[in-house]
Formats: C-alpha cells, structure tokens, sequence
C-alpha cells in the first residue's frame, strides 16, 4: 500500500516539534526497552524469565536467529520514531516511513486489541497463570511486560504516524465517499477486492471454525495446547479479514457513500496488514522446526495462514491503487 504515495507532491517544510510530539516519541522509544532488554540477554546467554522445560530451549540456535531478528524489528520502533519526528524524515522516500508503519501496523494492532481482551476474558472465565498449556514457554510477567511495551509501542507510533501522515499526504484522504469520482478506481482494483473477498472466506471459515472448537485441521500439540486465549485470537482474526474485506470493497466499488474517505481506508491499511502480516509471521513460527511430530504444523494451518497472508496483500493493494490514483489527481493544498 506503500510504495505509490512516492508519486505525491514534495513535502512541505516540517512542522515544529510539538510537546505531544515529544511525548509520543519519548513513549514509543523506552516502551521498546523492556523487549531489548529481554532479547539481549536471551542472546547472551540468560534465561531470565523462561522456566525450566520450556521448549524454547530445545533450540538454542533457532531461538538465537529468532531473537536476533525481533530485535532488529523492535529497534526499527526505535528509528521510525525517530523518522516521524525529525527534520529529515520529511526528505526522505515515501516509501521508506509507510512501508515498515504499514508492517508495525499490522504486526501491532492485533496484540494491542487483542491483549487486554485476552485479560478481560481470564477475569470472567477465571483463567490465570496456571490456564496455560503445560509446558509454557515463558513465565506470565514476561508477556504481562512485553506485551504492555508493545501496545504502547503500537499507540505511540501510530499516533506519530497519523500526525506525519496527515501533514504530508492528509490531502488524498479528505472529504466523504460521496466526494469521489464515479471512477475513482479502475477496474482491475475491484476485481482484486471481489477476489480477495472470495478468498478470505477460506480463512475465515477455517478460523471461525477452530473458534467455535473445531480441531480439524490442527496439530496434536495445538490441540492439547488450546485455552481461552486460543479462541478469542481465533475469533479476532476473523474479526480483521471481515473488515479488511469491508475496507477494501468500499473503495473500490464507492460504497456508503456518506462515511468520510479515510474510515474505508484505514481498515484496508491496519486490518489488511494485520492479516498480511500475522499470516506471514504464523507461516514463520511453523517452518521455524521442531523435533516433536505432533507439534509440527499441519498442511491445513500452513495453508490457511499463506491464504491469509496473501488475501492481506491483495486486499492492501486496493488501498495502494486508491492513493495513487488520487495522489495523481488531487493537487496538494498550498
């Protein structure tokens, strides 16, 4: 969705640092400290806060790579905060602030909607620390730390982001649906939405069904493994394919006309990443090995997260064709 705001105008001057600036920069940078922290000291050695008979440590050169690699993500937070705020990160490509927002984007969201559900759903079902599976991976005030760091990671970003977005491209995404031109969009664009609303109907049928209990189609592991948590996540990937879809079908095809242009817009850019982009780390997670068959993924969840991956991509291109077509026909206010 990215790479086609590089045909908008040149940016104007930045703005001045502004104190909520300074804030939300502050917050994004020391809420990846925690997850640093941790990754370090996996690296060097320490096994703070993973317990004995974690499987994480039945792969100590996987988890290494592993580790390596979130802790590039994580300070990539780090240096896009840094992007969005600075004098330079106006001058610089588009595509290199909004494609790795669109990836943080989509990897965030999810954990940021779907950790205080997870919370709120131990308290009324009575979960806790002892609901999980037998062998956890990490103890609970890891996740409790970690995953608190990246929802204020996800709020602050996004919020710098919606600020630095609005400045230099706020004008393609003005106005109502009923704004637009009848051709607003070009055939092609609503054949990909119509065909990756088709699609998703395997995945969300597949999702749906391992919600509602199903274990067709799962691993031994995963089944034996499954909690309240299982379900909820589940439920909420469902719940983001539906409205990318939705996202995706309004632009293209100028739908509810009265809603303003960046609501449709903005569930194409994070529910379409969060489909992308989980589907893709899932796919990651499965090929990553383990010695146990009954924990290995099935073809079924192979499939059904490359099917999403994929539906995720095709669904975020539709966006990408709406900004490039109006960047090239919506002059920038002066």
């Amino acid at each position: 969705m990215t790479q086609t705001l590089a045909a908008a105008p040149a940016a104007s001057p930045a703005a001045p640092l502004t104190r909520t600036r300074r804030l939300l920069r502050a917050a994004a940078v020391l809420a990846c400290l925690p997850y640093v922290g941790l990754k370090v000291a996996w690296m060097a050695g320490s096994r703070v806060g993973v317990p004995e008979g974690s499987p994480l440590l039945d792969h100590p050169v996987t988890m290494a790579v592993a580790n390596g690699i979130t802790l590039l993500m994580d300070c990539c937070v780090i240096v896009l905060a840094l992007m969005l705020t600075r004098p330079w990160g106006r001058r610089v490509p588009a595509w290199l602030p909004a494609f790795p927002v669109w990836v943080a984007t989509g990897l965030l969201a999810p954990i940021t909607a779907g950790f205080p559900l997870l919370l709120l759903t131990r308290v009324f079902t009575g979960g806790g620390a002892g609901s999980g599976p037998k062998d956890p991976f990490l103890d609970e005030w890891v996740f409790g730390l970690v995953y608190t760091g990246f929802i204020v990671q996800g709020i602050a970003l996004g919020a710098l982001f919606v600020l630095y977005a609005r400045e230099r491209w706020g004008h393609l995404w003005r106005g109502r649906m009923w704004d637009l031109p009848v051709r607003s969009l070009g055939t092609a664009p609503r054949v990909v939405a119509v065909v990756g609303g088709v699609l998703a109907l395997f995945p969300a049928a597949v999702r749906l069904y391992w919600a509602c209990g199903g274990t067709g189609g799962l691993s031994e592991g995963r089944v034996a493994d499954r909690t309240g948590d299982f379900y909820v996540l589940e439920a909420m990937y469902v719940v983001f394919l539906v409205a990318a879809v939705t996202g995706s079908v309004l632009l293209a095809f100028r739908r509810a006309r009265v809603l303003p242009v960046a609501v449709p817009l903005a569930l194409v850019w994070v529910c379409a990443g969060a489909v992308a982009c989980w589907g893709g780390w899932m796919i990651f997670g499965a090929l990553s090995g383990t010695d146990d068959p009954a924990d290995r993924a099935t073809p079924m969840m192979l499939l059904t997260y490359s099917a999403q991956m994929i539906i995720g991509f095709l669904l975020a291109s539709v966006g990408a064709h709406f900004l490039a077509r109006r960047s090239a026909t919506t002059p920038r206010p002066s």
